[in-house]
């Protein structure tokens, strides 16, 4: 049996599911993504991922070295890409990651410590449907190359150090306030000695007594 008969198969399944169970459904959790996905839809989502992933792909070896070049431009992509939703640990406590349906998982488990390579090298080019991962890929050798980097630093999460976290939190996106924030406080420190602060006003007058 192929690939696409196997997903014909389960999509098949699943609406026969929801057509039985949605109404039980809707009257319970509702459609809110803040639910926490049931044991089944859990259990589906984990094998609809293995079946989607092409044979050919799942089974390569990552053709990247992991030099501590290599290493490096993958901590500060990731931490400037990827953290927003995975968080610097890549657990996905962050917002966004438990706002997503289902929640952006814990990357430093199992269930994603133990793909393979190629598989892990998919997700990211390819993304995942009906999930909050996108997929990255550019078609370039050197967008390719990037994302082999990333497999590399997935890898290395659970043993991440105190130094790397700080370098990640230097290279973590920015708010506005936090920008504004900065600017406001670069104003501040090139301003002269005895300048009025912007928006400030004019210094206070004081009256002699009578």
């Amino acid at each position: 049996m192929n690939r696409r008969v196997i997903v014909s198969l389960v999509v098949v399944g699943l609406l026969a599911g929801g057509g039985i169970g949605g109404l039980a459904f809707v009257s319970g959790r509702g459609f809110s993504a803040r639910a926490e996905p049931s044991r089944l839809e859990a259990s589906l989502a984990r094998s609809l991922r293995g079946v989607m992933v092409p044979r050919t792909v799942r089974d390569l070896k990552n053709p990247v070295e992991a030099t501590p070049e290599v290493m490096q431009d993958a901590l500060s992509h990731f931490a400037d890409h990827c953290a927003t939703c995975h968080g610097n640990d890549g657990r996905g406590a962050t917002t966004i990651g438990r706002g997503l349906y289902p929640k952006a998982p814990d990357m430093q488990l199992a269930d994603t410590q133990s793909l393979t390579d190629g598989e892990l090298f998919y997700i990211i080019e390819e993304g995942i449907r009906f999930t909050g991962m996108p997929g990255w890929a550019t078609g370039t050798p050197d967008g390719a190359r990037a994302s082999w980097a990333l497999v590399h630093f997935i890898r290395r999460l659970p043993k991440l150090s105190a130094a790397d976290f700080e370098q990640m939190r230097s290279l973590n996106p920015r708010s506005v306030n936090d920008l504004r924030e900065e600017e406001e406080i670069l104003q501040f420190l090139e301003r002269p000695s005895g300048a009025t602060p912007t928006g400030a006003g004019p210094p206070p007058v004081h009256h002699k007594q009578r």
